[in-house]
């Protein structure tokens, strides 16, 4: 009885294969909404965290519900200042690192 091999592919494979390779417009967009799509969702979890409704944390930075709801969802129309306003009420770090060519930058 012959065996058939499977063929496995890395996450990696995948990505260049259906989305488009490293660097190309395609993989940008869809690297730069994957994060977008965490990022929601860590505001999310730490306003659960510390037991505040989407209004509550809204009166806290000075914006509405609405704007709570949205960054949750997706935070890719969200400004940094808003960003760090939302951290900062919720009394959570925030680290952004930044990558210009061969320098690599960590704001904290």
């Amino acid at each position: 009885m012959a065996t058939k091999e499977i063929k496995t592919k890395s996450l990696s494979e995948m990505k260049d294969q259906y989305i488009g390779k490293a660097g190309t417009k395609e993989r940008e967009e869809y690297e730069y909404e994957l994060r977008m799509d965490v990022l929601g969702k860590m505001i999310k979890s730490a306003r659960q965290e510390r037991h505040l409704t989407q209004e509550e944390l809204g009166k806290l930075i000075g914006v509405q519900k609405a704007q709570i709801s949205k960054l949750e969802s997706s935070a890719n129309s969200a400004t940094i200042d808003t960003i760090i306003k939302v951290f900062k009420a919720l009394k959570a770090e925030i680290n952004f690192n930044v990558k210009l060519e061969d320098t690599f930058l960590e704001l904290t």
